[in-house]
């Protein structure tokens, strides 16, 4: 039988935003707050899937690496033994002209062919001489590589790589996003770095990240949920959201419960919460709003893992030998995103396709790729033909050998899977979001706000958290607002953002 029921906070969504709104509401006790969510378990887009062979899986690369001690803190609640983490050295690389370039790319081009080297300093050279005269901003992402890298690298790299990743042209894409998330080269230590054949260190805010022993990402936030009053989180059908009313505030629940709210925070995407607000105006504007879909293929391998992989973490792939812009080494994140080396499991295939010597099933050990592959309406993929494109793309760059064992494949399609900064972008979100929050509607999360520059597992908590203390306190919303200044990576300024949280700085 249908029920009405009323709180002050409702939370649509139990991704990292919602968990990070729950908690605030939770922490702070000055208001009642329920949260609803469609799936039966917490995570959203930093979920896990395990397959049936027992490889588990991210919704994407996802890694913990923070800008803020809250965060920090929370999990450390959610999960506090040191057993309960590993922590890493990033190792990246970028496989280009069928050499492994040690990331970031644009700083380490002398591990590049001769040919190549000379191709990216001779751009950066351009690249230096244009910024002396230069007095206009780039107008978008495009020039904006160029500018600061060159057609050489730009060429080579970051057009191609980033056309992959996004599944939009750069020239499409603003750059007021970029921050600390691409690495500007300096001109007199890469020409150094090649005359010496020496690579640059390590460089950004994920060069060292932390990853849970157990349950992979997603093993985090139903850990997170674990830490909040289990009868105020509502998931499946209970927390399905059929439709939202914004004149009369009210949420409408698959299963036909209605809860009347003094505030909403929705971490729905937000042409998601239009389309369930029935709003005309904010329809036609959010389809301004520009996303790529995101397929995840898990490969599971028998058999050591291979030297030529050792203790990577991920790997870039501008070029077109493969479908995918990325690949995790999943398997080296915890021993325990695999089955155990005694697991008994058949050969599904070879890696060149052909079948399996034996019907047997055999023991480990076992490894694991991640691949990710974008899709847009700019950038179709062949669905049918996706998994074995990805299997050949790793022969084709050498993360397979084509005699390798496969003994699980995984793949799921995530319809939204990057929000793209494009150049409309800011112009749609100062419409929209405000004429949201007028009806008391708080959209926030990767795709509720689509600002990707704070849509890290970190920012999307944050976003949550600073919705709920704007909401109470009438605090700024650093993170919604600000991203520059709390992207800043020296720990006084991750300070600096507790202390403004604490004191509840006023707009």
């Amino acid at each position: 039988m249908a029920s009405e029921t009323y709180v002050d906070v409702l939370v649509i969504g139990a991704g990292p935003t919602g968990l990070g709104a729950a908690k605030r509401l939770n922490q702070l006790n000055e208001a009642s707050w329920l949260l609803l969510d469609a799936n039966e378990v917490p995570g959203g887009l930093a979920s896990t899937d395990v397959t049936p062979e027992g490889f588990l899986y991210d919704v994407g690369g996802h890694v913990i690496f923070s800008h803020y001690k809250y965060f920090d803190d929370c999990l450390d609640e959610a999960l506090p033994r040191a057993e309960d983490w590993y922590t890493h050295q990033r190792i990246s690389y970028v496989r280009c002209k069928h050499n492994w370039v040690p990331y970031p790319f644009q700083n380490n081009i002398s591990m590049l062919p001769k040919e190549e080297q000379v191709k990216c300093i001779d751009g950066m050279i351009d690249a230096a001489l244009e910024a002396r005269v230069s007095n206009t901003k780039p107008k978008d992402f495009d020039e904006w590589i160029v500018r600061m890298m060159g057609t050489g690298i730009a060429d080579l790299f970051m057009r191609p790589y980033n056309y992959k990743v996004w599944a939009v042209p750069t020239t499409k894409m603003q750059c007021s996003w970029l921050g600390e998330r691409v690495a500007a080269p300096d001109l007199k230590t890469v020409t150094k770095n090649v005359i010496l054949q020496k690579t640059a260190g390590n460089w950004g805010p994920n060069a060292t990240f932390r990853f849970p022993a157990r349950g992979g990402t997603g093993g985090i936030w139903i850990a997170v949920a674990g830490t909040l009053p289990q009868d105020k989180l509502l998931f499946g059908a209970k927390g399905s959201v059929q439709a939202v009313d914004g004149d009369e505030k009210v949420v409408t629940t698959k299963d036909g419960n209605r809860i009347h709210f003094g505030k909403l925070i929705s971490t729905m995407a937000v042409d998601s919460l239009a389309e369930k607000l029935g709003d005309d105006q904010l329809i036609g504007l959010t389809r301004q709003l520009y996303y790529s879909t995101t397929h995840v293929v898990g490969i599971g391998i028998r058999g050591e893992r291979p030297q030529n992989i050792g203790d990577k973490c991920w790997l870039y792939f501008p070029e077109d030998n493969c479908p995918f812009y990325r690949a995790t080494i999943f398997s080296n994140y915890s021993p325990n995103n695999q089955p155990g080396a005694g697991v008994k499991l058949p050969t599904l295939q070879k890696a060149d396709g052909s079948g399996a010597d034996s019907a047997e099933a055999k023991e480990g050990p076992y490894w694991s790729l991640m691949l990710e592959i974008s899709e847009s309406s700019m950038k179709p993929v062949n669905n049918s033909t996706l998994l074995a494109d990805a299997i050949q793309g790793c022969v084709n760059t050498t993360l397979l050998g084509p005699d390798d064992e496969i003994v699980s494949t995984y793949h799921r399609r995530f319809d939204h899977g990057y929000p793209t900064p494009t150049l409309e972008r800011d112009g749609v979100l100062k419409q929209v979001l405000p004429k949201l929050q007028d009806m008391d509607i708080y959209s926030r999360g990767r795709f509720g706000s689509w600002k990707y520059e704070v849509g890290n597992q970190d920012h999307s908590f944050m976003l949550g958290v600073e919705a709920v203390d704007s909401i109470l306190h009438g605090a700024t919303e650093l993170t919604l607002n600000h991203s520059d200044f709390v992207n800043g990576r020296a720990n006084v300024e991750r300070r600096l953002v507790e202390g403004v949280r604490e004191f509840g700085l006023k707009n």
